[in-house]
């Protein structure tokens, strides 16, 4: 079965920005937590508890990858929420890779996959 792809609306720099937010084990654990944690996101504390990453280390981690956009971070009074993972954003980066996908491949098109 084949399957079109939309074009990413990502340009090289921020698809490139993205990528090297993810270039953390620490970042990349904290993610894998927010999308498990589903839409509802976590806490900072709970995101720290559940991720082994605390304090200080996690506000820049979570600022970095909110900065990227892949995290969103939301206030409800004195607490911070991390709204899970960015899933658009996610998207948008599968695509811009998925898209070049045997694009130089003899007799195949840019945006098939199969």
């Amino acid at each position: 079965m084949e399957m079109i792809l939309p074009d990413s609306t990502l340009d090289l720099g921020q698809a490139a920005s993205s990528f090297a937010a993810l270039g953390s084990e620490q970042r990349l654990s904290v993610l894998r937590v927010l999308v498990r944690a589903g839409p509802d996101g976590l806490s900072i504390g709970e995101l720290g508890e559940r991720s082994g990453v605390t304090g200080s280390t996690l506000t820049h981690h979570t600022k970095v990858l909110a900065a990227a956009g892949l995290v969103r971070q939301t206030r409800e009074g004195r607490r911070i929420i991390c709204v899970g993972a960015a899933y658009e954003r996610m998207q948008e980066l599968s695509t811009f890779l998925l898209n070049e996908c045997c694009a130089d491949a003899v007799g195949r098109g840019a945006r098939r996959h199969g």
